[in-house]
């Protein structure tokens, strides 16, 4: 896997992975940025959430749960104080679908806690405590 960082000006950085796709990435006025693009840290934490969801869906569908819709949301803590790294992430998956077996629902989230999701097993070997929940939406047609 390969990705570049180019910077633009002030705080403000374009990112491009090797599959062709770009970001904007800036930082706050305080900080010689102008707020035109997300923060390093907060893509951390939505490639967590991404990687996860990703997860989710795809042992769900696995098990032939019919998923209408993976929402997931995510709440983190960070330091106070310098490198203000993360030290707290919980990921709440909304998941919505007919009828899905919670059963099914509460081993995808495991499943990928504890096994497939790169991003989210690697923050929690560098320390950060990594919690996880759910909750199951019947989805009416």
């Amino acid at each position: 896997m390969q990705a570049r960082v180019k910077w633009v000006d002030g705080a403000m950085f374009l990112g491009e992975s090797g599959s062709g796709h770009s970001v904007v990435m800036d930082g706050p006025e305080d900080h010689g940025g102008r707020n035109m693009g997300i923060r390093p840290m907060e893509m951390i934490l939505l490639g967590m959430g991404g990687c996860a969801s990703f997860d989710v869906v795809s042992i769900l569908k696995k098990s032939r749960q019919v998923v209408q819709n993976c929402e997931a949301k995510l709440e983190a803590q960070r330091a106070d104080a310098v490198p203000a790294v993360f030290t707290a992430i919980n990921i709440h998956f909304v998941v919505t679908g007919c009828d899905l077996k919670e059963k099914q629902v509460k081993r995808a989230v495991e499943l990928s806690a504890e096994k497939y999701c790169s991003a989210s097993i690697m923050l929690g070997k560098g320390g950060v405590t990594i919690t996880h929940s759910y909750e199951i939406i019947e989805w009416e047609a």
